[in-house]
């Protein structure tokens, strides 16, 4: 079958985590010693799991793959506690499976975002809670979590302190990021000038910040930088705010990096241009996309 792409950028390269990379982790994590393992996502749509390969890889690991805006196999979502010093919500909603595991693994791509500067293991939590719970009633704030990102000025300050309460209900215990093919100049093709690049880089750690510092260094930005600096233009640095919480540090020269140093790795990434007409929702669905490649 066609791989699933808009015009020449194929998502499963460019702007979803490779379900080979998350096949080898599962070897990993198997011969480390897990048990009962699950992939986890919440979906815009169940098909998008075998679109893009992930039931042959859950096969393979014999893991399970959970819808995560479904309750299912529960009765009902459960109400998860940020803790003391939460920014906007006090409680999300997850899908109680994400209190059954003993470690929650965040595989990301090493990707730029049109709002938050970049996005990786961290920012990929916004994807760890039901759609449906987490979406505006207002005319074109439907289909995405607006209500994570707030209303027009609102999301510059309240989207990263989403971003800091979503990793306190659940903190990532190993975070991965996918930079073997990627794309630069936003986080998909709904984005103006969009390229596929690679960098030929894979980042891991125990310490999800520090991953994601070390993401934002390889592609020739400053993790530390403030708004309005690159790559934060349009939004406060959810890095920052991790490190100021405690999460870790997001500063290079306190982190330990095992391989070749960050500044020989630097694939100089462009900054995001703007959106297409539509704005960032007119993405095709995963049927549209398989008939488009």
């Amino acid at each position: 079958s066609a791989q699933p792409s808009v015009g020449d950028l194929p998502h499963v390269e460019t702007f979803w985590t490779h379900p080979v990379v998350v096949e080898a982790l599962g070897e990993l994590l198997i011969d480390a010693g897990a048990g009962d393992m699950y992939i986890v996502e919440a979906v815009y749509d169940w098909p998008s799991f075998t679109l893009f390969g992930y039931d042959e890889v859950a096969a393979r690991l014999g893991a399970s793959l959970v819808d995560l805006n479904n309750p299912e196999p529960y009765g009902g979502f459960s109400e998860d506690e940020v803790g003391d010093g939460w920014f906007v919500y006090e409680r999300f909603d997850f899908n109680a499976i994400l209190n059954e595991v003993d470690a929650l693994v965040s595989v990301s791509k090493l990707k730029s975002h049109a709002t938050t500067g970049v996005t990786h293991t961290l920012k990929n939590l916004v994807g760890s809670v039901p759609l449906s719970h987490y979406e505006l009633d207002s005319p074109g704030m439907s289909g995405w979590r607006s209500e994570l990102h707030g209303m027009g000025g609102e999301t510059r300050a309240r989207l990263p302190r989403v971003i800091a309460d979503l990793n306190r209900a659940h903190p990532v215990r190993i975070g991965v990021v996918d930079g073997i093919k990627t794309m630069e100049g936003g986080e998909g093709p709904w984005i103006d000038g969009v390229k596929a690049i690679q960098p030929g880089v894979l980042v891991a750690g125990k310490s999800a910040l520090a991953v994601d510092a070390v993401a934002t260094g390889i592609m020739g930005f400053d993790p530390t930088a403030e708004y309005p600096s690159a790559p934060f233009l349009h939004c406060d640095n959810h890095l920052n705010l991790a490190r100021e919480l405690g999460l870790g540090t997001n500063r290079l020269e306190e982190i330990e990096v095992i391989g070749p140093p960050v500044d020989e790795l630097v694939t100089s990434f462009k900054l995001v241009h703007r959106l297409l007409p539509g704005g960032r929702w007119a993405q095709p669905g995963p049927a549209a996309a398989a008939r488009a490649g």
